[in-house]
């Protein structure tokens, strides 16, 4: 599935994430993110994407960059 999400901090192809919330809770390599239906290798903070997510995830879940 895919999640449109509205970024805080940048996110870029490659980076690990984590998605929770109170029934979501499970990690994923970013691997494929759009803007407008195209493409992009990485995504500043204040936009917004949609983001291929490996699990289905709600309107409240959180998605956390990790370092």
């Amino acid at each position: 599935g895919v999640a449109v999400v509205e970024l805080s901090l940048p996110v870029a192809i490659g980076d690990q994430i984590a998605i929770k919330g109170p029934t979501t809770d499970f990690e994923q390599t970013v691997e494929s993110m759009q803007i407008d239906r195209k493409s992009i290798p990485r995504a500043e903070g204040g936009q917004s994407i949609g983001l291929k997510v490996a699990q289905p995830v709600k309107e409240k879940d959180t998605i956390y960059k990790k370092l």
